[in-house]
């Protein structure tokens, strides 16, 4: 580690000529042997994978020299490969050149990945997208209007799935007993951001995966449902793999689900229709219940 930091402080301090790499071999306490070269490369590739940029300016053919392009570099730290591929994708829709820079993209990168994107692609970008972007990575809290509700909101992580955006965080008011939630980017009303590091940090997330229904918004909970044995893969597709399944009565299967995203179970039933019905526990019964009543129009009984 305190190779890397000698190394990084050379660097940083001739951002514009850059250092050959005989000095660097030296700085990094190389004793200028055969295999010098090598090493320097080897902790070179470790600055790069922390999401330093260098890059060898020297013609070809030339002893290298190394330059440091200043960028930053806390989007790659903090972020998952998955998480920093979707937001590049995000900066190249929403055409951003200074979140290109600011994320180390090659600036021909965007040209390239967006040369013959259709028009209704791009558009499809939130208008608060960047605002989201900017204040993930600034730690900034998020004000925004969501289902008729204000929310102020700590982020976490922004990320895409079927060209939805979704930005995860807690609530101001969760911060005691943080809760992870999941909001569309697209669903908020009037964003806006406070100053940079306003943000406190919020929980790793636990559930990393896309589907929702890994999501780690409600307390946990075995939901038991049931359903026709033949309708036993339309259930699988929608809702994924469950704990436990055991045969019942009449050819049928009854599948054991946690749940921890009530919202994104109901969601899939009402997908699923007739081919598979909740056995317990009675609170989820009732929450469905309850739901199909209100998408009908109807009052529930108290």
């Amino acid at each position: 580690m305190e190779r890397l930091v000698r190394i990084a402080a050379m660097l940083q301090a001739h951002p514009e000529q850059g250092v050959p790499g005989d000095t660097l071999s030296k700085v990094a306490g190389f004793d200028g042997g055969a295999d010098a070269g090598t090493q320097l490369k080897r902790e070179i590739r470790h600055l790069e994978r922390q999401g330093w940029q260098i890059e060898n300016i020297a013609p070809a053919g030339a002893t290298a020299v190394y330059r440091l392009t200043t960028v930053d570099n806390r989007l790659r730290v903090r972020l998952s490969p998955g998480q920093q591929a979707a937001l590049r994708r995000a900066v190249l829709l929403a055409d951003r050149v200074d979140l290109v820079q600011r994320l180390g993209l090659p600036d021909e990168s965007l040209s390239s990945e967006t040369k013959g994107a259709p028009a209704a692609i791009t558009a499809a970008a939130p208008d608060a997208l960047s605002l989201v972007v900017d204040a993930v990575r600034d730690h900034q809290v998020l004000r925004f209007g969501y289902k008729g509700t204000p929310r102020v909101v700590h982020p976490e992580s922004v990320r895409n799935q079927g060209s939805t955006w979704y930005v995860r965080g807690v609530e101001a008011a969760d911060l005691d007993d943080p809760v992870l939630k999941v909001f569309v980017v697209s669903r908020m009303v009037d964003a806006d951001a406070d100053a940079p590091g306003t943000a406190q940090p919020v929980p790793t997330v636990r559930h990393p995966g896309l589907h929702p229904m890994s999501w780690e918004i409600d307390p946990p909970v075995d939901v038991t449902l049931e359903a026709p044995a033949h309708f036993d893969p339309d259930v699988r597709r929608w809702l994924g793999e469950p704990l436990s399944v055991e045969p019942s009565e009449g050819e049928r299967v009854r599948m054991v689900y946690r749940v921890t995203h009530r919202a994104a179970l109901r969601t899939r039933l009402f997908e699923l229709g007739e081919r598979v019905r909740v056995v317990g526990p009675d609170d989820v019964r009732a929450e469905v219940i309850a739901a199909l009543d209100a998408a009908r129009g109807e009052t529930v009984p108290a």
